[in-house]
């Protein structure tokens, strides 16, 4: 069965490598926004990209797209730069509905030391007892001459006790361990935190760290991907659950034995944002900072559900107090309902984009085609906007950003993506190709 993206909604996308630190300056003077590959309906090229990029140590980018490829499951790809600006792009790998290949890509990539990409698949996998299979973690490896091979490490099973159904990235630790998060399935079947850990001759082991539940204090639904602390502990949201129903900040701790102890750290209330579905990023001093889809002062988007925040989260004696830095709001210039994730700059200004709202209100209806926004750090705990790029679907630019976050490169070039844009066959995401762009100074 084929599953429509509106069937769905993907999780959000973590910048990993060098992409996600603060080696860039700031980039809220004058921009220019460039469009460097646009995804073709074509049965080589991969359309309809969800989750974010990775950049490696040449500059090369890498990524994924949900559907798209010779089967129409969604691809792995390279962009090369070359000369006068020139990028060419290079399609790693093609996933296929053969009953164990994992299929539709909806998260970003990790990279290891040795350059062996790591992602996970919204469906497909070795349990194909549905029409769609629950999910894999793959791995794609370098060979020669430019090829690449790919391998299920885990194939994800709705038995009872197992997540499905994984839209987050994933994070590697120093023992090459991976973790991630699924949004559905474990033992009350609201998703689960997971572990893959390395054996011999290829094998791999998975383990549930965690599974969410719904006794109403509870998170529900993870969707983002998950960040270490200084202590190791782990850090997540989840998009639904909590207090208020609103979704949470939660913590994941470990303890003897291989057991993890779950604590929710914050609770949205609507109010102050809620439903976050993008990764957290931490500062020096191990705040944390991330957004929220919907709520914030502005209640007029998403129906009555808000335009969505930026919010900072401070620990202070083992308690965490929330600060909205920014409620996005829904007057015409503006973006709002953030996806992704931030990032920051070496300056501790932070970055993001919006799927809609901004200057060319065209798009989805008149919701807006999008923004990419940075918040300038102040005086006294102060943070002002500042609309750095709206999207436009005017043939030449992508729209729609989605769940793809940002990434700067050595230079404080930004890099993203959108879900639609350029070859699409009018406003509608649905039949649309999307882009990969660049904004520079």
């Amino acid at each position: 069965m084929r599953i429509k993206r509106s069937m769905i909604l993907f999780g959000a996308a973590f910048a990993v490598f060098f992409g996600s630190l603060t080696t860039a300056g700031p980039l809220f003077a004058a921009t220019t926004g460039k469009v460097l590959h646009s995804f073709s309906n074509s049965s080589t090229d991969g359309i309809s990209p969800n989750g974010g990029l990775i950049i490696d140590m040449a500059g090369n980018l890498y990524g994924t797209t949900y559907e798209g490829g010779d089967h129409d499951y969604g691809t792995v790809f390279q962009l090369t730069p070359g000369a006068n600006g020139t990028w060419t792009e290079a399609i790693l790998y093609s996933f296929n509905y053969d009953g164990s290949d994992g299929f539709y890509p909806a998260t970003s990539l990790t990279m290891d030391a040795t350059g062996n990409l790591y992602g996970t698949t919204w469906a497909g996998g070795a349990y194909s007892t549905s029409s769609t299979g629950y999910g894999t973690v793959f791995e794609l490896s370098p060979g020669i001459n430019g090829t690449w091979t790919e391998s299920v490490l885990y194939s994800f099973n709705n038995n009872g006790t197992d997540g499905n159904g994984p839209l987050a990235s994933l994070i590697l630790d120093k023992a090459r361990n991976l973790y991630g998060t699924t949004y559905q399935g474990g033992a009350y079947n609201y998703g689960t935190v997971f572990k893959l850990s390395p054996g011999t001759n290829g094998t791999w082991t998975e383990t549930v760290l965690y599974s969410f539940n719904s006794s109403g204090t509870d998170g529900a639904y993870p969707r983002a991907s998950l960040i270490f602390d200084a202590s190791g502990d782990l850090h997540g949201t989840t998009n639904g659950g909590g207090a208020y129903a609103w979704g949470t900040v939660y913590q994941l701790t470990p303890g003897t034995s291989g057991t993890w102890t779950e604590k929710v750290l914050y609770s949205f209330n609507g109010t102050n944002g809620g439903s976050p579905f993008g990764s957290l990023i931490s500062d020096a001093t191990g705040n944390l900072y991330g957004t929220t889809y919907q709520g914030g002062a502005d209640r007029t988007c998403s129906g009555s559900s808000g335009c969505g925040t930026v919010f900072k989260l401070t620990r202070s004696k083992g308690t965490w107090t929330e600060k909205v830095l920014h409620s996005f709001n829904n007057n015409g210039s503006d973006g709002f309902n953030p996806y992704a994730n931030l990032i920051f700059d070496k300056a501790g200004n932070l970055y993001g984009t919006t799927y809609q709202g901004g200057a060319y209100a065209t798009c989805s209806g008149t919701y807006g085609c999008g923004t990419v926004f940075v918040l300038i750090k102040g005086l006294k705990g102060t943070w002002m906007e500042k609309v750095l790029h709206s999207f436009n679907d005017n043939g030449k630019d992508g729209f729609n950003p989605d769940y793809a976050g940002l990434i700067f490169d050595k230079a404080g070039k930004l890099y993203g993506m959108t879900f639609c844009g350029v070859n699409a066959h009018g406003t509608d995401c649905s039949e649309s190709c999307g882009t990969v762009f660049q904004l520079t100074r």
